[in-house]
């Protein structure tokens, strides 16, 4: 559970992007907003040229002092206190403009990777943990709204400074601005040596980040397992490893962001000391007056406090950049499965005629172990059907190609004649209704969850599915009824409540494909009994796919279809079945406890 080796391999496989040059990528988001940046863009500039101003007033005050002229000097400081009092509204008006840019853009992108995560088939979740995606969703945005919030704004503020800054040094004082200058390549030097190591080591703390949140969401969703099994140690030391190494790969970055800063900071304040030394001398010498050394002193110490802040936005930059391309390689996520470029639509009306024609098939992670061999299989619109076998047999299998969440190896799946990889995914998945092995309940009220299989439902419609369902008795009784909110993956509810609020929701959907994944192995003889009479009475006018591995519940299917090792070994009615032997036959002697006679 502590994987870790997944950060170093993310890394060598993103070694060729870590530049800033990633942080191009936001643009597509920002160019929506070009009003708000170009008026943040305004006052930015704005405040950058005030800041710059104040200096020579404060050379006039200096230099008139002992003026005779007192009015004069009061109407120095009162341009002082105007500079000032622009300075500050400047400020405001920067900081609430680019904020909000910042906060609309990371907006929009946490809705474009959800919008584009959410699209992705179950082959794109084989490769990566649901905790590290929405690390990238929280965190990494996180990081970006840090910089298009504030670090780029400050970044081109101390810019525009540090140009400023300079061209006003040398027309103070070009032999001093000469000194100053002597100390850029001193200054440039380990910026540029140590920023390749911060780049790297920014991009292992955040991988090393994203692989300690999908750890805890792995172990948090299976906490009653992880209970039950006393393995709470083992989780924790596990989650342990992963966040020290974390906190390692951070101080080693922390560490190296810390040497550039204290070796930027003392060369920059080593030349203004050297400066101060030989402007004191030229105004000793006559050559300068007093208020031309201050108002090159302000400067420098603002160029100064430009390159050093500079300096430490490059690195957060450079997180940020970091934090784009981990984000943009889920915008740009190549999925296997693509709806096509001119699509035919269903057949109408959908009548749920389904045929698998010689269709093999591998999961993408286990691709040496075919799940389907050549499996030929025609189900006419309005049959049941029920599939049978052993585990690994390929049941599951047939579910998820008929929704098209994997793309078979070779041959066509087909609904109604249309192949599938033919139609638009979301058309032909609005003809199908499917009960999961594993419901899965949402963390909303009872209401919502049976309405999330048909959104416009009245709920005179919900009540009606859940009474079919033999769900209505057990809902009216939670302390708010329908409206009771059922926690987080259902956690108010029994393991067979959940699959009659599952089976709800189907009924509710009322599509003309019903696809029933080990749908009642929770309920209770009872519930089962009430259920299966609902599904009986539902697959009457639909096409029906059973999985099962319970017989009982399939001795009234239209056609039984025994699985095994991934191919039909046979197919025929119940009692047909049990008569010819083999594997049906003898599944039925294992469940069955009264023996076959009984039959």
């Amino acid at each position: 559970m502590a994987r870790d080796t997944a950060p170093a391999t993310g890394q060598q496989e993103r070694a060729k992007s870590r530049r800033l040059g990633a942080l191009r990528r936001l643009w597509p988001f920002l160019s929506p907003y070009r009003g708000l940046l170009a008026a943040a863009l305004a006052a930015l500039v704005a405040t950058a040229i005030i800041s710059l101003l104040l200096p020579l007033a404060v050379r006039r005050v200096v230099d008139n002092f002992e003026g005779p002229d007192a009015g004069l000097l009061d109407q120095y400081f009162l341009a002082a206190l105007g500079i000032a009092g622009l300075l500050a509204i400047g400020t405001a008006l920067r900081y609430a403009l680019v904020t909000r840019l910042g906060e609309r853009v990371v907006a929009d992108i946490r809705k474009a990777i959800f919008d584009r995560v959410i699209d992705l088939s179950p082959v794109f979740y084989e490769r990566i943990m649901t905790g590290e995606v929405l690390s990238r969703i929280t965190t990494d945005t996180t990081l970006i709204l840090s910089v298009v919030g504030s670090s780029v704004s400050i970044a081109l503020r101390n810019a525009l400074l540090f140009v400023g800054g300079m061209i006003l040094m040398l027309f103070t004082s070009p032999k001093l601005t000469m000194l100053v200058l002597l100390l850029v390549p001193a200054v440039l030097v380990p910026i540029l040596v140590l920023g390749r190591r911060l780049r790297s080591l920014s991009r292992e703390s955040q991988d090393w980040i994203a692989a300690s949140s999908g750890n805890a969401s792995e172990a948090l969703l299976a906490v009653q397992t992880v209970q039950s099994y006393t393995h709470e140690a083992v989780s924790k030391a596990g989650f342990a490893d992963v966040t020290e190494k974390s906190f390692d790969a951070a101080r080693r970055r922390i560490r190296t962001r810390a040497f550039l800063t204290a070796i930027v900071i003392f060369l920059v304040f080593t030349g203004i000391v050297g400066v101060l030394w030989v402007g004191a001398s030229d105004v000793r010498a006559g050559t300068m007056s007093v208020g031309s050394l201050v108002q090159f002193l302000i400067y420098a110490v603002m160029v100064a406090g430009a390159v050093a802040a500079l300096s430490e936005i490059f690195g957060e930059l450079q997180r940020a950049a970091g934090a784009t391309e981990r984000l943009v390689e889920i915008l740009d996520s190549e999925d296997p499965i693509r709806d096509p470029a001119d699509p035919v639509p269903p057949a109408s009306p959908a009548r749920g005629a389904v045929t698998f024609d010689r269709v093999s098939f591998a999961y993408p992670a286990r691709p040496d172990r075919p799940a389907l061999d050549e499996v030929d299989l025609e189900v006419a619109p309005g049959e049941t059907i029920a599939l049978v076998g052993p585990s690994g047999a390929g049941k599951t299998t047939i579910i998820q190609l008929l929704q098209r969440f994997y793309e078979p190896d070779s041959g066509r799946v087909l609904l109604d004649g249309v192949p599938l990889d033919a139609m638009e995914r979301a058309a032909f998945r609005n003809h199908i209704a499917l009960v999961p092995q594993d419901p899965v309940i949402f963390a909303a009220s009872a209401r919502d969850n049976i309405r999330f299989g048909r959104p416009g439902a009245t709920d005179a419609e919900i009540e009606a599915a859940a009474r079919a369902a033999a769900a209505h008795d057990f809902i009216v009784d939670l302390p708010d009824g329908y409206g009771t909110w059922l926690g987080e993956r259902g956690v108010m509810l029994s393991g067979g409540q959940k699959q009659r609020v599952a089976i709800a929701r189907a009924i509710l959907r009322d599509a003309p494909l019903l696809l029933l994944d080990e749908a009642t192995s929770a309920l209770d003889a009872e519930s089962e009994r009430a259920v299966q009479a609902a599904v009986d009475e539902l697959a009457e006018s639909r096409t029906t796919i059973i999985v099962a591995h319970r017989l009982a519940t399939v001795k009234k299917a239209d056609r039984i279809v025994v699985m095994q090792d991934g191919r039909i070994v046979a197919t025929g009615r119940h009692d047909a079945l049990v008569a010819e032997g083999g594997l049906y036959a003898r599944l039925a002697r294992l469940q069955f406890t009264d023996g076959i006679a009984a039959e």
